[in-house]
């Protein structure tokens, strides 16, 4: 089934999300230009739209068939008039626990896509990138075991700057 045209950029997280909650790979790939880069919460990088499409199949079958993915938030932030970062911060439920998780619940991410206009007024991604959000804390550390973790320095200063995903 072909992609109905995007005319707006603030419409991509939208398809987005109704090709993932579809469980859809091709409705997923079909909103970047072949050459896009996708690079996902744990830094795999893709840098074209059949890798995009393997990676995507692979997750909707194995790591999220009984998820969905809500829009909490979208923003458009236009460069020309051919050119927009659209930031869009989701929540994902129902992602498949693995074989050492007891419990896995839902994630709020922010997503970065990078959307240009085509000669026809469509609008597709040339980059996406989707960051897991981890509210209070700043950034990440690797422990004595090597493995990755979020962490805070706010006891040391009470706030450094406006952080619109802990805004109510």
């Amino acid at each position: 089934m072909a992609l109905k045209p995007i005319l707006n950029p603030e419409d991509i997280p939208h398809r987005f999300a109704e090709a993932w909650n579809e469980y859809n790979p091709d409705g997923i790939a079909d909103l970047f230009y072949d050459d896009a880069d996708f690079v996902n919460v744990t830094g795999k990088w893709w840098d074209n739209k059949t890798d995009i499409w393997k990676a995507h199949d692979f997750g909707l079958r194995v790591i999220f068939q009984n998820s969905s993915l809500e829009i909490l938030k979208v923003k458009v932030k236009a460069l020309s008039d051919n050119v927009a970062v659209v930031h869009s911060k989701l929540r994902l439920s129902g992602q498949t626990k693995n074989k050492t998780e007891k419990e896995v619940g839902d994630r709020e991410t922010m997503f970065i896509f990078v959307a240009k206009r085509q000669n026809n007024g469509e609008w597709l991604c040339v980059s996406a990138q989707n960051t897991d959000i981890v509210y209070g804390k700043q950034t990440n550390i690797r422990d004595e075991s090597g493995e990755l973790k979020s962490v805070s320095y706010k006891e040391r200063i009470v706030r450094v700057t406006r952080d619109l995903n802990e805004e109510g």
